[in-house]
């Protein structure tokens, strides 16, 4: 019989066996190293005073103490008398003041992610893990896609020589995804939906609807690269909060981001978040909704992975707890149903105005037939099953990928163990720069996700997303086996000039 794979732990925080609770000063000191390494508090900024940390964070005037003297013995921070402290480290980001013009992030910048978008795809790559739609057929019924479509053509065969007049969506697309959404715990009517081309451009509206250039927003780290886009695209600033590989968004380094920056928006994937698959508790869920409800900041859901939680009650979204209208929800069925048909949905409350008012002006009426395709496809009782079948395909394809990686990678790599989904995210050991892997696995036709397109700033440099939506065949776990074979040659033979250290995490 073949060895056990060796044990393997999440990145960045090893949650195989329950560890200790680290010491509230120090959790307090994480937290704020966080915000000086992000960039939120610049060099020469001064910190919340002692007294002010131990009352937001309900502990001691000497527990707060503790925290901002281990920041000084880290060398972050300096203390002047009767002053208090202050940021000693110089940043790497200049943060703009709110009257100052929006600024582009270093990352975003930055050659190696053009570079690496460049490369994601490629005509014959051997294998991709670099995707964000699924691409694998064998996930989808491609034949029952093929009569929906027929018939809505059949039917409403006259709107294809016709401006779609409904701003909002087709009612009967609208109904199906408000049915849907009792799945979510959220109880809509189908009034409150508007249908958009996709999830993205659903959280596009909802960013339009709540914030103005030169706004920050927060959002989880590391983030779905395609939000950093949407934010770059909008003039917006971006303000990473911590995210736990298991149980998602830090709510006490939110709160503390709350109480010290003007955060106008929170778009965040509380359920199999993307690329961690990071689930926030049911509690914690709540306790953010009821957070940012006291404080007016809307929260923007993304629910796009929660029905891969098909079964488990995790699979409840933050708008559930929503009874003041603070909550934009958006969502679609490309990962869940068919990726071809992209289009999304978005229940914004009070907002719900603002957002078809937006999608109009922008141009982006949908399409009839496929919406009215994706309705019956909805609406079909089988819909519920097949989400059953592909969550659980999904946990055999990232068990048997996590299998490969405890093989071939090196020592001490840690990968992450999301409930469901289909990415993973790793950290290798920190003399690899995952940008130097890419280029290396790419000149194979082998691609994944380098770290850093997942940030604004300049940290997971040694961290990478590996997604398993496309083929999933003797081929890719090959090439699954490579990457860690390419990267354990490069721990052995480290290039000339070292890849940076990547920053210290908080």
């Amino acid at each position: 019989m073949p060895a056990p794979p060796p044990t393997l732990t999440l990145c960045p925080v090893p949650p195989a066996s329950p560890a200790p609770a680290l010491p509230l000063y120090q959790q307090i000191a994480q937290t704020l190293a966080q915000l000086i390494h992000s960039g939120t508090f610049k060099a020469g900024q001064r910190l919340p005073s002692v007294r002010e940390t131990a009352l937001t964070q309900g502990v001691s005037i000497s527990t707060a103490m503790q925290a901002f003297r281990q920041l000084e013995e880290q060398g972050l921070v300096q203390a002047r008398p009767k002053a208090g402290y202050f940021v000693k480290r110089a940043q790497r980001i200049a943060q703009p003041g709110l009257s100052a013009p929006p600024q582009r992030s270093f990352l975003l910048e930055r050659q190696s992610r053009s570079e690496a978008f460049a490369l994601l795809h490629q005509p014959g790559d051997r294998a991709s893990f670099g995707g964000f739609t699924p691409e694998s057929s064998d996930l989808f019924d491609d034949e029952r896609l093929r009569v929906a479509m027929g018939r809505a053509s059949r039917v409403h065969r006259r709107s294809l020589t016709e401006y779609n007049k409904a701003d909002a969506g087709r009612p009967a697309l609208r109904a199906a995804v408000a049915q849907r959404a009792l799945h979510l715990g959220c109880g809509f009517d189908a009034s409150d939906i508007v249908i958009t081309a996709s999830c993205t451009q659903a959280v596009s509206l909802c960013l339009r609807a709540v914030t103005q250039p030169g706004d920050v927003v927060a959002l989880e780290s590391p983030t779905f690269f395609g939000y950093l886009d949407l934010i770059e695209s909008q003039g917006l600033r971006v303000l990473e909060i911590p995210t736990h590989p298991a149980t998602g968004l830090s709510l006490p380094a939110l709160e503390l981001a709350l109480d010290t920056q003007p955060v106008k928006a929170v778009l965040a994937a509380p359920t199999l978040s993307n690329p961690l698959g990071s689930v926030m508790p049911l509690s914690a869920k709540q306790r953010l909704v009821q957070l940012l409800a006291r404080r007016q900041v809307p929260l923007i859901e993304d629910v796009v992975f929660n029905d891969l939680l098909a079964g488990d009650e995790r699979r409840k979204a933050a708008k559930a707890y929503d009874t003041e209208g603070n909550v934009m929800i958006c969502g679609s069925f490309a990962k869940t149903l068919t990726p071809g048909i992209r289009l999304g949905w978005v229940a914004a409350g009070r907002w719900r105005d603002a957002i078809a008012t937006h999608k109009r002006l922008q141009g982006a009426a949908t399409n009839v037939v496929l919406e009215e395709a994706l309705a019956d496809l909805l609406t079909q009782g089988s819909y519920e099953a097949h989400l059953r079948r592909l969550t659980a395909h999904m946990r055999q394809r990232r068990n048997e990928a996590r299998h490969l990686i405890a093989h071939h990678f090196p020592p001490g790599t840690r990968v992450s163990n999301p409930p469901s989904g289909d990415t993973l995210w790793l950290e290798l050991n920190p003399a690899i720069g995952c940008m130097d892997l890419f280029r290396r696995c790419a000149s194979e036709g082998i691609t994944f996700g380098p770290g850093e397109l997942f940030t604004a700033t300049d940290r997971y440099r040694n961290c990478l997303r590996l997604n398993f939506s496309g083929p999933w065949n003797a081929v890719t776990m090959q090439a699954l086996a490579r990457i860690g074979e390419i990267a354990r040659q490069m721990l052995e033979r480290p290039a000339a000039s070292p890849t940076p250290p990547v920053l210290r995490r908080a």
